[in-house]
């Protein structure tokens, strides 16, 4: 039988777990996923796309159909007849042309719809961000609630045996009171989360939790000009450039005059008539110069559009990622000082009050202190996580390929 090192069987556990972990982070990006698609928000945003792309449609289909012709006469005891038919010919081939203004108002419109995802994605995390973090405050603020009723209760007990007097008494109730709106606030604000979340999240109950923390990157990479340049919003901008250009050269083509020609068949005074006609607008008295200078100047308008929607991308992303990485760092400080500190703090101030080698008003300071410090943490790693966020929302790093692709070449199929 073949002998396994206990590194190596330790080593087999700790790559399934990882699997494990991947797993569900991935699993919960796909629910995520699928419930931003359920909201109706997002259910408008697919129709305005598939209708785009159908918008798109129309513009690649031939740009002239054949005229069909009829004339019937009696002349005397004859019965004179003609059919004809007509077709108008693409000479400068237009058609090709729109073809191509049609890809890019396809690419346009998806990277519109990629955006609105993204938004919507970014929104629903950012309430699940908020809501976690109200419920950890809710939870310290109702503990903080009951540590201060049970110590009203101690007070209460050693006044009466008189040990304290009734000052100490009047702060811990004081105290408590204070409390109490406290934690009043603190639902109210958790109340206000839940709602927010159910509203973007269709099928979300605080039962589901917030956003996993095996989500969250423990690092980003700085975007390059090519990555920039696939983040929806940027996209969008040039896709919207390319098919304006191909416009303007849509209208340079349109002021060409395209021939018709046209064959006709039938009988007169008995005899049988063919005939062919050819005919070729004259642009003389309108060359149509105007449009394609306002389609040029148009192509340009879009230009600067994208140049400057791109810049805005670019420190857009330079922003987030600086501030992440400033809240990164105050957070992962508040860390190292209070670990171990924080939960060990109240077991500590509790048996120095009992041992009266602490007042009555340095305890409840320290509790409140105490609570403070644990609201700050708490409020740290919530602006952490929002700044992590934004970072991944203005970087396009947030919808990775197998979501978006996913969206879309279902949305197309």
């Amino acid at each position: 039988m073949k002998k396994f090192s206990i590194s190596y069987m330790i080593g087999v556990v700790l790559y399934f777990s990882s699997l494990s972990v991947y797993a569900q982070s991935t699993d919960w990006q796909y629910w995520l996923s699928a419930q931003i698609q359920k909201h109706p928000d997002m259910i408008a945003a697919r129709e305005q796309l598939l209708g785009n792309n159908a918008k798109a449609d129309a513009i690649e289909q031939p740009l002239y159909n054949p005229e069909l012709s009829s004339e019937l006469e009696r002349n005397g005891k004859q019965n004179n007849y003609q059919l004809g038919i007509r077709q108008t010919i693409d000479w400068w081939d237009r058609r090709e042309v729109s073809r191509l203004k049609s890809g890019y108002i396809r690419n346009a419109s998806e990277a519109l719809y990629q955006q609105q995802v993204l938004q919507a994605t970014a929104e629903a995390m950012a309430t699940l961000v908020e809501w976690r973090a109200a419920k950890n405050v809710a939870a310290i603020a109702k503990k903080q609630y009951q540590q201060l009723q049970t110590q009203l209760e101690l007070v209460q007990k050693r006044q009466r045996l008189g040990d304290l007097g009734s000052i100490d008494a009047e702060l811990t109730f004081l105290s408590l009171s204070q409390q109490l709106a406290q934690v009043a606030e603190a639902k109210v604000v958790l109340k206000k989360s839940e709602a927010k979340a159910r509203e973007l999240i269709p099928s979300w109950t605080p039962k589901l939790g917030g956003v996993p923390q095996d989500f969250w990157p423990s690092s980003l990479s700085s975007n390059s000009n090519q990555d920039l340049l696939k983040h929806p919003r940027v996209a969008s901008a040039y896709a919207r450039w390319q098919s304006q250009k191909e416009e303007a050269e849509l209208e340079r083509r349109t002021a060409k005059a395209d021939p018709t020609v046209g064959v006709k068949t039938g009988q007169d005074g008995g005899k049988n008539v063919i005939g062919l006609t050819l005919s070729i607008p004259l642009n003389v008295r309108n060359d149509f110069s105007a449009e394609t200078r306002a389609a040029e100047r148009a192509g340009l308008e879009e230009k600067a559009r994208f140049q400057s929607i791109y810049r805005k991308q670019r420190f857009s992303w330079q922003a987030a990622y600086s501030v992440w990485k400033s809240f990164d760092q105050q957070y992962q400080r508040w860390k190292k000082l209070a670990q171990g500190r924080v939960e060990k703090s109240a077991e500590l101030l509790e048996r120095q009050w009992n041992s009266r080698d602490l007042s009555t008003t340095d305890y409840l300071l320290a509790l409140n202190q105490r609570a403070e410090s644990l609201i700050a943490g708490i409020e740290l790693e919530k602006q952490t996580q929002l700044a992590l966020l934004d970072a991944l929302k203005q970087s396009g790093l947030l919808l990775q390929a197998k979501n978006a692709e996913h969206q879309i070449t279902g949305i197309r199929k």
